[in-house]
């Protein structure tokens, strides 16, 4: 656990991050190991994918791991990374709004610095949160830490809906709220229009996030020419690793490829050592 000073610190910085001559690029882990890899590599804060560590676990996506789980493992990320951390907590993992900030308060005990917190279908059925539930719980979560970074996730993009325009606009409505609520920043996973993201951040005097963890999209430049603050890999990193453990597992079991060797473990591997490195004695 982190004194108040060192938490008040990390904060600090992760707000100056969004806030810099470049967005900021959350290349998103799952597990400590992960965390200190992406921090290793030039990472100046860590977010987590709640899809990816829920996978990890054994479950699917959908706040369906027990929220033990969830801290426990976001207990071993903050436990090893010195750089700011933000959580995914989804739609709170709680019925009500106390169990939120619960849930957060042992957020911030642990030292992360922000989370994502999102509006999300209401379960059972297809229809996207009114935004006044999540309105609600911004602001009873900014009433806890004045500093911590609340990132306010809308969902209209993965609800069907055939008019783009109703869609945006109803996209620039819940993030105005939002942002009235007391949010840092704008999420809108989904959105993948340059002209969306840039009404959008002309519109929203917040940072506003995108996500970046699919095939198609567009490089950094073009995401930060286009107004983004914050870019977000999400669950795509793990997609990756899975696919080249898939790769790897083929060679080894599959007749017809394995008396080639272990090519791509091969050329991907760490040094044992080099991974051990990643985590001080001390930790």
């Amino acid at each position: 656990m982190q004194t108040h000073d060192a938490r008040q610190q990390q904060t600090d910085i992760f707000h100056r991050l969004h806030s810099g001559p470049e967005p900021l690029v959350l290349v998103n882990a799952w597990d400590a190991a992960s965390a200190r890899i992406v921090e290793r590599a030039g990472a100046r804060a860590i977010g987590t994918t709640s899809a990816g560590m829920a996978w990890s676990l054994g479950y699917a996506d959908g706040e369906r791991m027990p929220v033990g789980e969830l801290l426990a493992a976001c207990a071993r990320i903050c436990r090893v990374a010195s750089v700011p951390v933000t959580v995914d907590i989804e739609r709170g993992f709680g019925d009500s709004t106390q169990a939120v900030c619960d849930l957060v308060c042992a957020l911030i005990d642990m030292g992360a610095a922000g989370i994502n917190i999102e509006d999300g279908v209401l379960p059972g059925t297809r229809q996207l949160a009114p935004p006044e539930i999540l309105c609600e719980r911004i602001g009873a979560l900014r009433q806890l830490d004045a500093r911590f970074f609340i990132n306010a996730r809308t969902d209209t993009h993965f609800v069907a809906n055939d008019d783009p325009a109703a869609r945006y606009q109803d996209t620039l409505r819940r993030a105005r709220l939002y942002a009235s609520a007391g949010a840092d920043g704008i999420f809108v996973p989904g959105m993948t229009s340059l002209e969306e993201i840039a009404g959008l951040a002309d519109a929203v005097a917040l940072p506003v996030n995108v996500y970046a963890g699919h095939t198609k999209a567009p490089a950094v430049d073009v995401l930060a020419n286009a107004g983004a603050r914050r870019i977000s890999l999400g669950c795509g990193p793990l997609q990756a690793v899975l696919g080249v453990l898939g790769r790897i597992a083929t060679e080894a079991l599959d007749d017809k490829t394995h008396n080639a060797g272990f090519r791509t473990m091969s050329g991907e591997m760490l040094p044992a050592g080099e991974i051990n490195a990643l985590f001080p004695a001390t930790a």
